[in-house]
């Protein structure tokens, strides 16, 4: 596991329908993760560790071409367990997965 890249994000869920909440990632975090990890996964995603709070998961960040950054999915049972509704900011640590 790589070194990790902590912030705060609002979380955020997109237009209609959706289950989906994200934080997006700061333009700066995001260059450099698109220039540390240049081979990426399907759709351009990386793999990732996360942490807010204290509750750790693995997933993947995606890029957004409208935003120019990543954005991170943010689970609804880490939602629950943490207490965080869409509007919140959370303290999060991202962690590569380059292995």
């Amino acid at each position: 596991m790589e070194e990790g890249y902590a912030f705060a994000g609002v979380l955020w869920e997109p237009p209609g329908e959706s289950s989906w909440v994200f934080v997006t990632l700061s333009g700066e975090d995001s260059e450099e993760i698109r220039m540390r990890v240049p081979q990426r996964r399907g759709f351009g995603s990386v793999r990732v560790a996360v942490t807010v709070g204290e509750t750790t998961w693995n997933t993947s960040i995606f890029p957004d071409s409208a935003l120019g950054s990543y954005v991170l999915p943010i689970k609804r049972s880490v939602r629950e367990q943490e207490g965080l509704e869409v509007g919140d900011v959370a303290d999060l640590v991202i962690r590569l997965d380059v292995g």
